[in-house]
């Protein structure tokens, strides 16, 4: 929490079990006023002097609480345990080391001193949190996002560097917080240990490279801290946070807005929310449209710790300050807002369910009511993750953290959002064979208005790229063959894939199963049926309009061949009559009974497909179902599997080249 400083509004103080000793008035003096890197030396000094053991515990809980303070969490792990095996009732002890724990990634044993806090002060919601947060943390990391998070290493240096605005509506420029030895007054920060913080400035150029991040010019910085830089959409007006002495010559924390006048910025001025410039505030973030200004106040009235507050402009002036309330705001620190182009509010927390530290959340108003939303991993981490912006409307923009792996204490990251990329690739196969159809005319038609005609490659593939949230249907042709079809979609897709797809194209002397069923021993179609015979009008009146074909049925063996015949014909008919109900010309459609006269031969890919259902898988490629054959089956159950196939309703193609009939419009 070190880069907050000033500039998040003054430092939190914590309560210990321990008295204070004349041995460590100096170094006490150093922590309650913010000077945390100062009090660590002064602390460890007079650990030498203490003599009670009283002392030598509350020194040890001190510098752990330094530790904490800075961020550095190593050392705060180190210091924390000390304490808790000096102490082990001392619930805020616990409470921290989990704290540390967690954000060095050592789950297990964050959990553990979790459950300890838990049991020591059960009233107190930190340590629910805080054990949710390692359960998420693993979770999420193994689970991550689709967003891609890289450091900037162009802004990046070895002290903080956080929280960007753009300084151009061109997003070629932007406004960053900076605490490197460029800095205006060059003094260091007893709170931080670094400079003072100065907003800085660097350019994208032609060829994609950054320039040196130096201090904008103008009025806006000065010896103290600014930082926490917003502009509005135009980029010609900037709000940040800045400490500076008020009237009476005591540093305050407060809003000044500045505007461009050229390539400069302009005097400040301050931004009058609270009557009290004693009042802190800071963090600022303009609404879209310029009408409501986000900010961040420790201001009595409000939900703990540092809240979000809002105002309105009303005739040229900020109306009185209100606080988001409990939806937004909780018990702990509410910081860092930001309004999306689109109006969604983002900001960090931690009071809210996250990963640990700061979390980035988001908060949109459904039925008048927020929704929040934790962004996740990668965007956060076990760390602090705040002072996200978006270029625009693009999935893309900055955010800022303490993560692992950081150079400086808080970096600069860029996020973005790769576009999912879905391809396909299909295979158009011979239905008789298995066999994939070499230069095949592969027609994709997408409900987006996509449609494109290619041809498979030698093996029958095709590789084809698809758009997201689409759906697709595949016609098929190739001489000789009936046009085959698919479908597929890609909705729902929220990462890039590839979709393998086999479309199966029956050729003209093969015939063709349609999956139609009667009731034995009668030929009136069943309701089970509409589905298959729907489809059957589709391939005839969409796909291959130029077709005739022979509609036959079979029976199995059994029964007398003059009923078989009988009945199979009248089958036959019933399909060829809906056909004709549905606009099929009667001239295409040719209904033939065969009875038992042609069992069926089962084909390469019927074979292969057997293999995989229980109960077929002794059917091979090349066998007739002859009754000789059947009969030859050693078991009932593979004896009636065989007569069920040969009971079958088939089609095939007897002539390509029917001219359709012209329709007049009634």
């Amino acid at each position: 929490m070190k880069r907050l400083g000033l500039l998040i509004l003054g430092v939190s103080l914590f309560t210990t079990i321990f008295a204070q000793t004349i041995v460590t008035e100096k170094a006490d003096d150093a922590f309650k006023t913010g000077k945390f890197y100062d009090a660590i030396d002064l602390y460890k000094y007079a650990f030498a002097k203490a003599k009670d053991p009283n002392t030598k515990g509350y020194i040890n809980f001190q510098v752990a609480m330094c530790y904490r303070n800075i961020s550095e969490f190593r050392q705060a792990e180190l210091w924390f345990r000390k304490v808790t095996r000096r102490n082990p009732y001392s619930p805020l002890a616990f409470l921290y080391l989990a704290d540390a724990l967690h954000a060095n990634e050592k789950f297990d044993d964050a959990l553990e001193n979790y459950k300890k806090y838990i049991e020591l002060d059960p009233t107190d919601p930190k340590g629910q949190v805080g054990y949710k947060a390692s359960a998420l943390a693993k979770e999420w990391t193994d689970n991550p996002t689709r967003y891609k998070v890289v450091p900037m290493l162009y802004f990046n240096s070895k002290d903080s560097d956080f929280s960007v605005a753009y300084g151009k509506d061109n997003y070629k420029s932007i406004l960053f917080t900076s605490a490197r030895n460029d800095v205006t007054g060059g003094k260091e920060n007893p709170v931080t240990g670094q400079n003072y913080t100065d907003i800085f400035t660097s350019t994208i150029d032609r060829k994609g490279q950054w320039s040196k991040p130096v201090p904008v010019e103008g009025e806006v910085n000065t010896d103290y801290d600014e930082g926490a830089p917003c502009t509005n959409a135009k980029a010609n007006t900037m709000w940040f946070t800045s400490v500076r002495p008020n009237e009476k010559g005591i540093l305050t924390t407060q809003i000044y807005v500045s505007k461009k006048q050229g390539i400069d910025w302009g005097k400040p001025e301050r931004v009058t929310l609270f009557e009290s410039d004693t009042i802190p505030v800071g963090h600022p973030a303009i609404s879209p449209d310029e009408k409501t200004l986000y900010f961040v106040s420790s201001y009595f009235g409000g939900e703990g710790g540092r809240d979000i507050w809002c105002s309105i402009n009303e005739g040229g002036k900020w109306g009185k300050p209100k606080n988001m309330g409990k939806e937004i705001n909780t018990f702990g620190d509410e910081l860092f807002p930001y309004v999306h182009a689109d109006g969604t509010l983002y900001f960090s927390s931690t009071g809210h369910q996250g990963m640990g530290g700061l979390d980035l959340f988001s908060a949109k108003k459904v039925d008048n009511k927020w929704e929040i939303k934790n962004l996740q991993y990668p965007l956060n981490s076990v760390r602090d993750d705040f002072g996200i912006v978006f270029e625009g409307e693009k999935e893309r923009g900055y955010l800022s953290s303490n993560r692992k792996g950081s150079r400086g204490k808080d970096d600069i990251y860029q996020f973005s959002l790769p576009p999912v990329e879905v391809k396909l690739n299909l295979i158009v196969k011979s239905e008789r064979s298995n066999d994939g159809i070499s230069d095949a005319s592969v027609n994709i038609i997408g409900s987006d208005g996509t449609n494109e005609t290619k041809a498979t490659e030698q093996n029958g593939s095709l590789l084809l790229n698809l758009n997201p949230n689409t759906d697709y249907r595949i016609i098929t042709r190739k001489g000789g063959f009936l046009a085959g079809r698919g479908k597929l979609t890609t909705y729902g897709l929220n990462e890039s894939k590839t979709i393998e797809e086999i479309v199966l194209m029956s050729p003209n002397d093969a015939p063709r199963l349609v999956n139609v069923m009667y009731d034995f021993g009668k030929f009136e179609l069943r309701p089970e049926s509409m589905s298959a015979l729907e489809e059957l009008v589709e391939i005839l009146r969409d796909d291959n309009p130029n077709i005739t074909i022979e509609l036959s049925a079979h029976t199995d063996a059994r029964g007398s061949a003059d009923f078989n015949k009988q009945l199979s014909q009248k089958r036959a008919q019933s399909v060829v009559d809906f056909l004709i109900l549905y606009g099929i010309d009667a001239e295409r459609l040719t209904a033939v009974g065969y009875g038992k006269d042609q069992p069926k031969l089962v084909t390469p890919r019927e074979a292969q497909e057997f293999q995989t259902r229980p109960g077929y898988d002794f059917l091979k490629s090349g066998v007739l179902l002859s009754e000789t054959y059947i009969q030859s089956l050693p078991l009932e159950e593979m004896r009636e599997t065989a007569h069920s196939l040969n009971r079958r309703t088939e089609f095939r193609v007897t002539g390509t080249d029917y001219v359709p009939r012209i329709r007049k419009r009634k």
